[in-house]
């Protein structure tokens, strides 16, 4: 004896489910597109040949070698000094942490060409910090190191505060059971700890890298010379327009997006 396979009789809420998808999916595409309209605008505008034609001019990636090397010392700089930073507002709590995590957010929420203005009269050439720095040979006005200056504090309060983050919602207790077993404070953070908040701190250093090698606000007014990317971009804007500045544009996206894709990579394995 067979018996017909059962056919489950659509219940009246199953086409409004049905819809409510299809809303889902055309509003997660309307989202998509304009989200990503400005990349799919700059790619619709520039061919390959124009690009080639660019950036094949003398010196032209010049300004890409500067931000990739400005931008690697200011990471450098902030993860170094950053790092303790974040683990003290973690940690420890109490004042000292909210005055460091209210001082963070200041300047993450100033303008950044207000950071700019400021620097100036921190570092300039006729403040006492821009004068022993010019005696060492670190000239804080349209130099290099102004450069790094600039994308430092444009960078860090990125950095700290969701380095920040991830520690105090780590796991204590591997450093605790490492610091046990013998373990010395910095074996038993660099064991324990950064294996735990491998994630995190790779989203953190793939924005503040972002904000770094972005950084414009800050550097024009520091930094006009010598030009990273986004100065390059600004100069060619004004001198020659919008289509000679579009492929320096795309070597700001080239140079730019790996690392944050891959640290957003990183991170969604670490989370797994």
């Amino acid at each position: 004896m067979s018996f017909a396979p059962l056919s489950r009789a659509p219940t009246a809420r199953e086409p409004l489910r049905i819809a409510q998808s299809a809303l889902a999916v055309a509003g997660g595409l309307v989202a998509w597109v304009v989200l990503l309209g400005p990349l799919l605008t700059l790619l619709w505008h520039l061919g390959p040949h124009a690009l080639v034609v660019a950036l094949s001019a003398p010196d032209a990636l010049g300004p890409a070698g500067t931000s990739l090397l400005a931008s690697a010392v200011a990471l450098v700089i902030v993860v170094a000094v950053g790092t303790p930073v974040a683990l003290v507002i973690a940690e420890r709590g109490g004042a000292v942490a909210r005055i460091l995590e209210a001082s963070l957010l200041v300047v993450l929420l100033m303008p950044p060409l207000v950071i700019g203005l400021l620097l100036v009269f921190m570092v300039g050439p006729l403040t006492p910090i821009g004068g022993l720095l010019a005696r060492v040979g670190l000239d804080a006005t349209n130099t290099f190191t102004a450069l790094v200056i600039a994308e430092v504090y444009e960078a860090a309060p990125y950095f700290v505060l969701a380095a920040a983050a991830a520690f105090a919602a780590a796991d204590h207790d591997v450093v605790v059971q490492a610091r046990l077993l013998g373990d010395s404070p910095w074996r038993a953070f660099w064991r324990a700890m950064v294996p735990e908040v491998a994630g995190e701190l790779a989203t953190a250093l793939s924005i503040a890298w972002a904000r770094a090698i972005g950084a414009f606000g800050a550097v024009i007014i520091v930094a006009y010379h010598p030009y990273g990317l986004p100065m390059q971009i600004w100069t060619t804007l004004n001198e020659t327009g919008l289509p000679t500045a579009l492929p320096y544009a795309v070597v700001l996206l080239v140079v730019a997006l790996p690392f944050p894709l891959l640290a957003y990579a990183r991170g969604r394995h670490a989370r797994r």
